[in-house]
């Protein structure tokens, strides 16, 4: 797995930001700062959603690392801002809809990570997938692939703006300029942002920035002091 596809996570103590880098490694900065007497309050966040999340630090370093193999953070196989915005259900796709299940698939019809879900639509739009070149299930993709293709900033944006309005509902909701930042935040008004944020503590400053501005997966550097 690349570097970028790395989901990030990052503990804060209190205001100041401990260290940004995989869920591992950011599980034991957090036990370690325990142990040492950290004032806190301790707090992981997610960076890909901006959620707070909760990890089980007790024991030894190998307990906490075992535990993590089960937590829902490396379970659940997606992020949150992954999630289809409406319930599916499973069904036979129609690509498939042909073969019988106990049938191997003949030659030419390779499975390529294809995940049968049920989509419910009017007459109208079945009626139009019909009459195009291809199954109902290649149109759709069709569609799918032009609109991640014309509509893929302004989902990364929204992304962005989500994940950022999280972290700061957590950390700066009670700091001055709170309100104004998020309305400016989702204008995209960027330079607006930074001058509101400004007086805030610097890490929960430049953290909010970055969930807010920087890309989508590398957010900030891996570790920080």
């Amino acid at each position: 797995m690349s570097r970028e596809s790395l989901p990030l996570y990052t503990c804060f103590n209190g205001h100041r930001r401990v260290v940004t880098g995989p869920l591992e490694t950011v599980a034991l900065a957090v036990k370690q700062a325990a142990e040492s007497g950290a004032v806190g309050p301790l707090l992981i966040f997610d960076d890909t959603t901006g959620r707070s999340i909760d990890i089980d630090t007790r024991g030894s370093d190998q307990e906490v690392l075992a535990r993590l193999a089960s937590h829902p953070a490396n379970t659940e196989g997606r992020t949150e801002s992954e999630q289809p915005d409406y319930p599916l259900r499973a069904a036979p796709d129609p690509i498939d809809a042909d073969v019988p299940a106990n049938q191997p698939r003949g030659r030419g019809r390779p499975k390529l990570g294809v995940v049968a879900r049920e989509v419910t639509l009017l007459p109208r739009h079945w009626e139009w997938l019909t009459a195009q070149p291809g199954s109902a299930s290649v149109a759709l993709r069709k569609l799918v692939d032009e609109a991640r293709r014309t509509h893929g900033e302004k989902d990364r944006r929204r992304r962005a703006q989500e994940r950022a309005y999280h972290f700061m509902s957590a950390m700066a909701g009670d700091m001055p300029g709170f309100e104004e930042a998020t309305r400016v935040l989702f204008a995209n008004d960027q330079p607006r942002f930074r001058e509101l944020v400004a007086t805030w503590p610097e890490g929960v400053r430049d953290h909010a920035t970055a969930l807010a501005f920087g890309a989508d997966h590398d957010v900030c550097p891996t570790t920080l002091g």
